[in-house]
């Protein structure tokens, strides 16, 4: 090979490599959170979570991104460390779907159709196609297939490229007894190891395998080890991503080297022990890139079915390479906002989406201690209360912060304008909360004051009513925001305007009763004073969950658009007046 034949392998090379990374992360934007949703609900079965971890690696095409995103859930606290064992063996799995893609480019034959199955036949074809969608059709779903097609094209031209510029080393003595040293097992396991561990890819490193087997200089038994080297230097990745994680998700990236080097050795030992009572023929044989992914394949599947009914054995290994301490159950990592999943933006997008619902959740939580504590005060709520505010301006500004982060990544249109949503709704979600402190807080006063007796009076009967009435109202309208905001339902989320503007009318006519009340005596004024501060808290809540509601029903809108919108669905919209009419009667004051 000459200095120019060089540069083009290089060139090859470069290529295969963007190729790969490209195809893999618009196949990631594609799958969004999807994939990570399906991780992380369904591995409560060891075979089932094989399963999903090489499927999800098959479909994103790099067992590295499956295990650093298992190790994020762990240390997010999602996954369990024994729900991770099986994710991580079925990711080794999955990434031989590669090495049989890359096998197609070792077809050969006159036959028109038969040809038409090797890559270099029809990823021209793709490119074209790839680059029609991605500058001429304004979808983000079908930019992303048109990225998948353009991926796959220039990793296959690399592949054809390296194969090309490496077949006239066939005819250099010294490359031929290169290889033939490879033959030695460790040496070989080194060099596949190192390889890996350096472009930290197993998949890409297995390609170049099978780009160098064009020269017809490696043999079997030169591959043999060499892959066996790649599936232990692919764990550099997952061991890097648990740097700076807690206790257990340490202990999951181990798990990944533990899987590998265990299954290396005893497939290594029982091959080669075998081997030198049998002497197998096939390990002179010349290598294509059909045999490579056969090696491959065999090699992680076995390993799996051998190691799987060990699974608990390889935990309780991690557990003693890293044995628990007394302060590990108050780590406390913030939980899904963990910094390994902005890698991948789709997969951080469905992670923030996950923590805004459980804010949401807790919100919902105050709300309902708010009423409970309107009709029967209990101190314990109220502190629970004043505890799940602290909580959720925590999660405010953790938040708020990761998707800051995340705004600085690629990111498609829609997830683009999705965490933009979301940092609006995040505010009016710790508004809330805000007033629920308040409600809360105005309850304490008015009852500290009545066991001191500065207020013997209670509220009259007709003034319990009114704020058991509008109350009820607002713990609806809580209840819809949040069901409609974790659902995605906008159905639910258009009958929160309705509401909103009932609780608004509701807290003028309470206010207007106390006013007469006020005038005959009937009420003090610093009993009315708490019940306006209650109300008016109470009708902004209903405000903050309009503004939320109008996020979802217009998320296609821009932002100086949205209020327009929802101004013009009131005017127009007939079921926005059938709603206004039932809420109107359904909290009349004549029911209270």
């Amino acid at each position: 090979m000459d200095f120019f034949g060089l540069l083009t392998m290089i060139g090859g090379l470069a290529l295969f490599l963007y190729g790969m990374r490209t195809m893999g992360d618009a196949l990631a934007r594609m799958a969004g959170g999807r994939l990570e949703q399906v991780l992380e609900r369904m591995t409560n079965n060891p075979v089932k979570a094989v399963l999903l971890g090489a499927g999800v690696t098959a479909v994103i095409q790099s067992s590295s991104a499956t295990t650093v995103m298992v190790v994020g859930f762990v240390n997010s606290g999602i996954m369990k460390l024994s729900q991770a064992v099986g994710v991580i063996m079925g990711a080794n799995i999955g990434t031989t779907v590669t090495s049989w893609i890359l096998s197609l480019s070792g077809i050969e034959s006159g036959n028109f159709f038969v040809k038409l199955l090797k890559p270099s036949s029809f990823s021209p074809v793709l490119a074209l196609v790839g680059v029609i969608l991605v500058m001429f059709v304004k979808n983000t779903k079908k930019n992303d297939v048109g990225t998948i097609l353009i991926g796959f094209a220039v990793l296959m031209f690399g592949m054809e490229t390296m194969s090309g510029a490496v077949r006239p080393l066939a005819n250099v003595p010294e490359f031929t007894a290169l290889f033939t040293a490879f033959e030695n097992p460790v040496l070989g396991m080194v060099v596949g190891a190192v390889l890996t561990a350096v472009i930290q890819s197993s998949s890409a490193s297995v390609g170049i395998l099978q780009a160098m087997c064009a020269t017809g200089s490696v043999t079997v038994g030169a591959a043999l080890p060499v892959i066996m080297g790649q599936n232990i230097g692919t764990c550099v990745t997952a061991l890097l991503s648990g740097v700076g994680a807690n206790r257990n998700a340490r202990r999951a990236s181990l798990v990944h080297l533990y899987f590998n080097l265990i299954g290396t050795f005893v497939f290594m030992t029982a091959f080669y022990t075998l081997n030198h009572f049998v002497q197998f023929a096939f390990l002179s044989d010349t290598a294509n890139g059909a045999v490579i992914a056969v090696i491959h394949s065999v090699f992680n599947i076995v390993a799996t079915v051998v190691l799987l009914p060990a699974s608990r054995l390889m935990e309780k290994l991690a557990y003693f390479t890293i044995p628990q301490s007394g302060d590990e159950t108050l780590e406390t990592p913030g939980k899904a906002l963990d910094e390994r999943f902005l890698e991948k933006p789709a997969f951080a997008v469905a992670q923030c989406k996950n923590a805004v619902c459980d804010m949401a959740q807790l919100i919902l939580k105050a709300m309902n201690l708010c009423v409970f504590v309107q009709e029967k005060y209990d101190e314990n709520a109220v502190q629970t209360i004043m505890e799940i505010e602290q909580e959720v301006d925590a999660r405010e500004d953790a938040l708020l912060s990761y998707l800051t982060k995340l705004s600085t990544k690629p990111l498609s249109e829609q997830d683009s304008k999705t965490i933009n949503r979301f940092s609006r709704c995040i505010t009016d979600f710790e508004r809330i909360s805000d007033y629920t402190k308040g409600i809360a807080f105005a309850q304490r006063k008015l009852h500290k004051g009545m066991e001191k007796g500065h207020s013997k009076e209670k509220f009259s009967r007709n003034a319990t009513a009114e704020a058991k009435l509008i109350y009820a109202a607002a713990l609806e309208i809580v209840e819809c925001t949040v069901s409609g905001f974790i659902h995605g339902d906008k159905e639910m989320a258009f009958c929160i305007d309705p509401l909103a503007d009932v609780i608004c009318q509701l807290k003028k006519d309470i206010r207007k009763n106390h006013n007469k009340r006020l005038e005959k005596g009937k009420c003090s004024v610093e009993l009315g004073m708490a019940l306006t501060d209650m109300v008016t808290s109470l009708e902004r809540i209903a405000k903050h969950c309009s503004n939320i509601a109008e996020e979802q029903m217009a998320s296609e809108t821009d932002q100086h658009a949205l209020h327009q919108y929802a101004r013009d669905v009131k005017e127009r919209n007939e079921l926005y007046k059938e709603l206004l009419e039932g809420y109107t009667r359904k909290y009349s004051l004549e029911k209270a």
